[in-house]
């Protein structure tokens, strides 16, 4: 897959796809999800035309090689729809030669038949608007190593509270895939985009005080007054107005939710790498306590 990243496009039709399998599940034949993502991409304003001969041009003539996209989008950008067990190095061949064989800028290739990759971002994407929408106050106490979800639940937090020894790491680019299970929504909020860009990118990581110095959280402080602060915290929240704060908190989350989209392209293009190459040797070095060795070429 090429240029995903450049072209806001392709991030439309991984979103419909998305819930095109979030609607009908896996199992079932192919014809029915083509037919349903060529709806969700009609109703998105999208121009679709489907399945599309394409002839093989060889020495000026015209061979019929039973060639025929399942979708067309946008009149550049090719969508070829699997339901099978696992994609084979033929399904790329195949989306490869009708690459060549048209004008088209970028081919996505979507097995509909995967289910443990949409349930880990079904429960992915509902983590972080559970926290965005959920009407009380959250406080969140961080001690020592934070990634993952635990990162993405301390930091989405209304009010965080770091101990000094705290270490904050998103670590997506360390494993090879996009940042989106929280960062992009919330970063560069909290700390600005050049900060944010700087420790995503790079994979920093960030301790307590600094964490408070960029924004990041909301306060920091010594690692033995950690629990006593958020819980006096908490407990100024419970004894103000219940309908002023929850309001504010409401009337604030906007801003996130301004974000939504932004989230859900990362989300995806997160998801989209765990196919890739770069995920596996992401994983593989990890397992092995070892630098990664990322091919240093890219198609993107």
């Amino acid at each position: 897959m090429t240029e995903v990243h450049r072209d806001p496009i392709a991030g439309q039709i991984i979103g419909a796809a998305v819930e095109v399998h979030r609607q009908l599940g896996p199992g079932l034949l192919e014809s029915t999800y083509k037919r349903a993502l060529a709806y969700e991409l009609n109703a998105c304003g999208l121009h679709v035309q489907c399945e599309i001969p394409i002839p093989l041009i060889y020495k000026g003539e015209a061979i019929d090689c039973g060639y025929r996209l399942d979708l067309l989008v946008d009149r550049g950008i090719i969508v070829e729809v699997k339901s099978v067990d696992g994609l084979a190095p033929i399904h790329e061949a195949q989306v490869m030669t009708y690459l060549r064989l048209t004008d088209a800028r970028q081919a996505l290739l979507f097995n509909f038949n995967e289910t443990t990759l949409l349930r880990v971002w079904k429960e992915a994407r509902d983590l972080v608007y559970n926290m965005v929408n959920c009407s009380k106050p959250v406080v969140a106490a961080i001690h020592g190593p934070a990634v993952g979800a635990g990162l993405a639940v301390a930091l989405l937090a209304d009010v965080s509270i770091a101990a000094r020894s705290a270490k904050l790491l998103d670590g997506h680019t360390r494993l090879g895939v996009a940042a989106g299970d929280h960062s992009v929504i919330i970063w560069p909020l909290l700390c600005g985009m050049a900060k944010a860009k700087y420790h995503l990118l790079t994979n920093r990581p960030v301790d307590g005080e600094e964490a408070e110095r960029i924004g990041l959280v909301s306060l920091c402080v010594d690692d033995g007054a950690l629990q006593a602060t958020a819980l006096d915290v908490a407990s100024n929240l419970a004894r103000g107005s219940p309908s002023a704060i929850r309001w504010t908190k409401y009337a604030l989350n906007n801003w996130l939710r301004a974000a939504g989209p932004a989230f859900d392209t990362s989300l995806a293009l997160e998801f989209l790498g765990f196919r890739l190459g770069d995920a596996k040797e992401g994983l593989a070095s990890m397992r092995e306590k070892r630098s990664p060795g990322f091919e240093p070429k890219s198609s993107l």
